[in-house]
């Protein structure tokens, strides 16, 4: 999806000046349809959903080393199969001989967007319990990455990033060229939110009434706050890490107000 290959040829002008030419057919083949995003202008089906998008803390300077084209691949294969095998790990109950019983849905959709990846959830029909879950097992995914990922990586490569981040947020999104992609503002905000401060786990508290998602346990390792985030036009009433929000410089903190 957007990868072309265009044959150039030189083109002389005037006897003396070479430019780079495309034959009518091949300047042709550079159109949207590069994006194999389908009919766009077909209309699109909304859904309930949750967004859950991860990033990488310290990509940018691990592409930065010398020769990253030795590592990232390396990084990139091992960290996709290790994410998709926890995060299936994680919403695994118990398993029999042909049936694996879940803790809840996986994601409808995922995608790679270099130094992220996004999932989305349709949330149609699922109980505040089963939303809990999803939140739930993402933390814990958060959570393996510097606990388990990041020490086998780091045996053979150097500047590993040292955390993943995720931001998660409810709302609707509109499926766009018949499914083959979405958008919608929950996206926009799940993607800002694993930006803020230090923070490695924030999801927003639109549509989670943490009394009914989660256990008392769980209750008790979350705290509601009042931030104002980059790009929005508005307040977001979040829940963070309790320990994550207690070890944020003072400085930080000033960031978030009680709601």
């Amino acid at each position: 999806m957007g990868l072309v290959g265009l044959q150039y040829d030189m083109y002389t002008v005037q006897g003396k000046f070479k430019h780079l030419s495309l034959s009518r057919s091949e300047f042709q083949r550079f159109n949207a349809g590069i994006l194999g995003l389908g009919d766009m202008a077909r209309e699109g089906k909304h859904f309930e959903s949750l967004a859950a998008f991860f990033d990488l803390e310290g990509f940018t300077s691990f592409c930065n080393q010398i020769d990253p084209q030795l590592v990232i691949p390396e990084y990139l294969d091992q960290l996709l199969h290790w994410l998709f095998f926890r995060l299936t790990g994680a919403f695994v109950k118990e398993e029999h001989k042909d049936q694996v019983i879940l803790w809840g849905k996986f994601p409808f959709f995922a995608k790679f967007l270099g130094d992220g990846i996004l999932f989305l959830w349709d949330t149609s029909g699922l109980g505040p319990a089963s939303l809990g879950n999803i939140v739930v097992n993402l933390h814990r995914v958060c959570r393996s990455y510097v606990d388990e990922f990041l020490p086998e990586m780091s045996k053979s490569l150097t500047k590993v990033p040292v955390r993943m981040r995720c931001g998660i947020a409810r709302g609707e999104v509109i499926a766009i060229g018949g499914g083959k992609d979405f958008v919608g503002s929950c996206i926009n905000v799940a993607s800002r939110l694993q930006k803020v401060s230090q923070l490695t786990f924030v999801f927003a508290r639109k549509g989670f009434n943490p009394q009914e998602c989660f256990s008392t346990r769980w209750q008790a390792e979350f705290v509601a706050k009042s931030i104002s985030i980059a790009g929005l036009d508005h307040e977001e009433i979040v829940m963070i890490l309790r320990k994550e929000f207690d070890n944020l410089k003072e400085s930080e903190k000033t960031l978030f107000k009680d709601p």
